[in-house]
């Protein structure tokens, strides 16, 4: 056998072998996340209930907390709580130690994270929070721990295998953490009725602050409007469109009403028939697509993908406001 054949089994093998431990790593995390999902639907409801309510009532912010991995999973948990509606604050457990505590108020909720339940650097936020009554909520695996004894609510977390061959890097449990605190975060976002308007509030930035925009935020308005009334005949009308350079033209009625859209394609279509001596009624398309001001660039450009278009009016009470184009979606990064 050739030193190259060789070389390409070994390449296949290793291939192999890295898919399979990958395979085993995610099929030991969707159990661990199976078994949280049926102890929620079963023991875990109450307690699960109960924490719900008193992160509701908190006056403050959630103080989110944990070592370790559990600290960055704590970390993620804190901004996401943030970012959908429930303002939260990751605390360092070492940190508190030396003037961190002062953060947490009594008007403050606890949410610690420690699958151990006896992580030693909580001890001072704990003792803190039965000094100040703060309402302590405990995320573990082990009911009877010194965190469990000390919480009000107690998260238990069902036993799982980790991924790590050796039983010893945090990954199932570190998954099932995660996802408690994602489903506590998403429980309260609906109990509270956070919307995607404020979600966009908080959201300014990137791609998704793109998506939460809104269509009177990108489209055109006052002059740039290309508008026709009905009557004007199309050597007139088809200098406005170009003028505008939209690739489309409205057409309105004495009230201002939009009734119609011409379009390069309507041009093309009544090439040769008379064209610059028609009336822009007698060309245009009726009843064309709009929008209002209101409604999410992302819900406005899903109407011009869904209907093969490149703009959209935009209306109030049936009269046109503005316009928006495809390209002025993409260019606000809306996709």
């Amino acid at each position: 056998m050739s030193a190259g054949l060789k070389q390409d089994l070994s390449h296949t093998e290793n291939s192999s072998e890295a898919v399979a431990s990958a395979t085993r790593t995610l099929q030991l995390e969707a159990e661990g996340l199976s078994a949280l999902q049926a102890a929620l639907t079963a023991h875990l409801a109450e307690n699960f209930t109960q924490a719900l309510d008193i992160l509701r009532g908190c006056r403050g912010r959630v103080i989110v907390t944990g070592m370790g991995k559990s600290g960055h999973v704590g970390l993620k948990v804190a901004a996401t709580l943030s970012s959908t509606g429930t303002p939260a604050l990751f605390v360092h457990p070492s940190e508190a130690s030396h003037g961190d505590l002062g953060m947490i108020t009594r008007d403050d909720a606890l949410l610690a994270f420690s699958w151990s339940g006896e992580t030693v650097e909580l001890g001072n936020i704990l003792s803190y929070s039965r000094r100040f009554a703060v309402p302590l909520i405990a995320i573990t695996s082990k009911p009877d721990s010194t965190l469990s004894q000390a919480a009000e609510v107690v998260l238990a977390l069902p036993q799982a295998k980790e991924a790590c061959p050796h039983g010893l890097a945090p990954t199932t449990s570190t998954m099932m953490q995660l996802a408690l605190g994602d489903s506590i975060a998403i429980a309260l976002l609906e109990s509270k009725g956070f919307t995607a308007l404020d979600f966009g509030v908080l959201h300014p930035g990137g791609q998704l602050g793109a998506r939460l925009k809104f269509v009177g935020d990108l489209m055109h308005h006052g002059d740039h409007l290309p508008l026709t009334s009905v009557d004007t005949v199309m050597s007139e009308a088809i200098v406005v469109m170009t003028e505008k350079a939209l690739g489309c033209l409205g057409v309105v009625d004495n009230d201002g009403v939009l009734k119609g859209i011409i379009t390069d394609g309507d041009l093309r279509r009544h090439m040769g028939d008379g064209l610059l001596v028609a009336r822009a009624a007698d060309i245009m398309t009726p009843g064309p697509k709009t929008v209002t001001p209101d409604l999410m660039a992302s819900a406005a450009l899903e109407v011009i993908n869904s209907s093969s278009i490149t703009a959209l009016f935009v209306v109030e009470n049936g009269r046109p406001v503005g316009i928006i184009h495809i390209h002025d979606l993409l260019r606000a990064g809306v996709v």
